[in-house]
């Protein structure tokens, strides 16, 4: 979804949006059960908790210096392709609840993308991305984060 501002070789080789410590544990995506079901399918271990109507990863407690990775990743990247969660589709880009208001922030995780002009992001979310990213939200509000200080507000919801 974001191939226009990311690219998809850049993506494959940082990883970083599948690998949580205890500070961004809260970062998990939601998964629906149909995926939730494909990754125990393909990772019997995985484990995961009831979020609203679907599902998040549940990887137990971590201690510092600790690193969990989505058990839907592997050496050759995500087992679900082009089936991943809507997070992960949008990833570096989050739908947070900034005071009340739903806001379209940007990880500062994502180098590639954190680095170019946030006016170029907005314009880009504007354009391409913002409508599916509320009209998820407003289909799956589980999917709303709360606002966490290190993203960076791109675009406010206009209601």
């Amino acid at each position: 979804m974001i191939k226009k501002i990311l690219s998809g070789k850049t993506c494959a080789e940082c990883r970083m949006c599948c690998i949580f410590d205890r500070y961004d544990i809260w970062e998990t995506p939601v998964f629906d059960e149909e995926t939730k079901d494909r990754i125990i399918e393909f990772n019997p271990e995985a484990k995961f908790a009831k979020y609203g109507r679907n599902y998040v990863l549940d990887a137990g407690r971590i201690t510092d210096g600790q690193i969990y990775s989505c058990p839907a990743l592997t050496e050759n990247g995500c087992v679900l392709g082009d089936s991943k969660p809507f997070d992960c589709k949008i990833w570096p880009f989050r739908i947070m609840n900034l005071n009340g208001q739903r806001v379209i922030a940007v990880s500062s995780l994502c180098g590639e993308v954190y680095g170019q002009s946030h006016e170029k992001l907005k314009d880009f979310l504007e354009d391409e991305l913002a409508e599916k990213i509320f009209s998820y939200a407003d289909e799956n509000p589980e999917s709303v984060k709360p606002y966490y200080n290190n993203y960076t507000v791109i675009l406010k919801e206009s209601k």
